[in-house]
């Protein structure tokens, strides 16, 4: 009995180191429904050059919904895992991966309204709030249309702790690299899609982390929808 006693401690204590080491942001996710997303495409309508050729910042969009296929398309070109080792589409310094995907949805098919957190590994959305929230996340980018008009926001946040613990302050620059490259495949997924998006940065940084409810830092915000 006292043998079964100790084990039982040990193992709640390792569980509770294990859990220690998690990032702060996970903390605060009351998951309310996990979504499985379609296979993304590695095949696509256009080459590479007209892609970067036609690629534009546009901030008017229609009123159609997104599919579900699209979203778990845009989310794979930002963030999606490419390799067996866990590599994924975008570069990052000692493949530590400091980014954050979330989503602001209002519009897609198959999808309720509220605000996701996008898990590469599962190729899975995780609902953390409830309702249409592009509305409180235009106030927080200083009322720019193109936030509360688009279909979905997709918010790009830091946790610079895993690249800083490694590299040090010259880590905070290899972050905020990082953001530009998952900004600028996003924005050649859209051309490939006939979607319309544009990078914004100007908000208010602690705004957007109360409405995510989340520790991170939000790096960019991008409205992404139907043209008009």
């Amino acid at each position: 009995m006292m043998l079964r006693y100790l084990i039982c401690i040990f193992a709640l204590i390792f569980l509770v180191c294990c859990a220690s080491d998690t990032y702060v942001e996970k903390e605060n996710h009351i998951v309310i429904e996990v979504i499985e997303l379609p296979t993304p495409n590695l095949v696509g309508n256009m080459f590479l050059e007209e892609t970067l050729s036609q690629r534009r910042s546009r901030r008017t969009f229609s009123n159609v919904s997104l599919a579900l296929a699209d979203l778990s398309q845009l989310l794979w070109a930002a963030q999606g895992i490419t390799h067996v080792s866990g590599k994924r589409t975008a570069p990052s310094a000692g493949a530590l991966y400091p980014l954050e995907i979330y989503v602001v949805v209002g519009s897609v098919e198959s999808l309720s309204q509220g605000v996701y957190h996008y898990d590469p590994e599962a190729n899975s959305v995780n609902k953390i709030l409830d309702g249409d929230m592009r509305q409180e996340l235009l106030l927080a980018a200083g009322n720019q249309s193109a936030v509360g008009n688009a279909a979905i926001d997709i918010v790009i946040t830091a946790v610079y702790e895993r690249t800083t613990q490694k590299y040090g302050d010259r880590g905070i620059r290899y972050v905020v690299l990082e953001a530009g490259h998952v900004a600028q495949n996003i924005y050649l997924q859209c051309e490939s899609l006939g979607f319309n998006t544009v990078s914004i940065g100007s908000f208010n940084d602690q705004e957007v982390k109360n409405l995510l409810n989340i520790e991170e830092d939000p790096l960019y915000i991008m409205p992404v929808g139907h043209p008009e």
